[in-house]
């Protein structure tokens, strides 16, 4: 892949880094991200997410759920002048996220609380929130046994802290009426995740999946949903990430 297509590029004698950290630019921003080499990096996933999901570009109030270090939170920040929230139970990944809005000289539009999702409308507030967004754990608690891997990457992967229907019933408490919740998630939980958000009075209005290549099938959906929305759901051209040389596509890299 051709280095002006890398996605993270790093940036080498940042004062405040570790040497187990890097700071990295968010995709084609001027955005930056503090990572480490401990946790559990963001992926395309996030950035997917953050371009779909409807935003209000004037004001508002936006919470992402399950926010790792900030990469939605901060894509974000370009596209509304409204309040954003990053929730992220791990207090190590918080960090990271709070520094990451001091590096980005966010911190007056966006903040990162270190609480549990599942009972965060209790501190943000009830039918509060104009957007909420997930970008969730994927696999259940029993696809994680026999796992070998860090503690920070399964929280991040699997649902040992936080489950999708946690995530839908306390997305409908924050959510005003006619706010959208937007997820990215797998394929293989769209069913889960339609029937849920209807169940959480939320309507599922638009989806789209992503292929890694041309003739793949889809590995990633993106679904967004209004509280108290009317009936009809729009499935939006899919995504295609790479071309068979493994550049990305326009679909992905807009400069390609």
């Amino acid at each position: 892949m051709q280095s002006e297509r890398i996605i993270w590029v790093k940036i080498m004698n940042e004062q405040h880094i570790n040497n187990n950290e890097r700071v990295d630019y968010l995709f084609d921003t001027d955005l930056k991200i503090i990572q480490s080499s401990d946790l559990f990096p963001f992926s395309l996933d996030s950035v997917l997410l953050a371009r779909f999901v409807y935003v209000p570009i004037q004001r508002g109030r936006l919470v992402d759920l399950c926010a790792g270090n900030g990469v939605i939170s901060f894509l974000l920040s370009a596209r509304t002048k409204g309040k954003l929230t990053g929730v992220e139970i791990q207090p190590e990944v918080c960090a990271l996220a709070e520094r990451g809005a001091l590096l980005n000289h966010l911190e007056e539009r966006v903040d990162f609380l270190c609480e549990d999702a599942k009972h965060i409308d209790e501190k943000i507030g009830r039918g509060t929130c104009d957007v909420v967004t997930c970008n969730p754990p994927y696999f259940t608690i029993d696809a994680a046994r026999d796992m070998k891997i860090n503690r920070h990457l399964a929280i991040a992967r699997h649902e040992l802290l936080i489950k999708l229907a946690d995530v839908l019933a306390v997305s409908a408490r924050l959510l005003k009426p006619g706010g959208k919740l937007a997820l990215v998630h797998r394929p293989e939980r769209l069913v889960d995740i339609l029937e849920g958000m209807r169940a959480e009075g939320i309507e599922p209005k638009k989806m789209q999946f992503v292929h890694p290549h041309r003739h793949k099938p889809a590995n990633m959906v993106l679904v967004e949903g209004t509280k108290g929305g009317r009936p009809g759901l729009a499935a939006l051209t899919p995504i295609v990430v790479y071309h068979p040389d493994g550049r990305y596509t326009e679909d992905v890299w807009p400069h390609s």
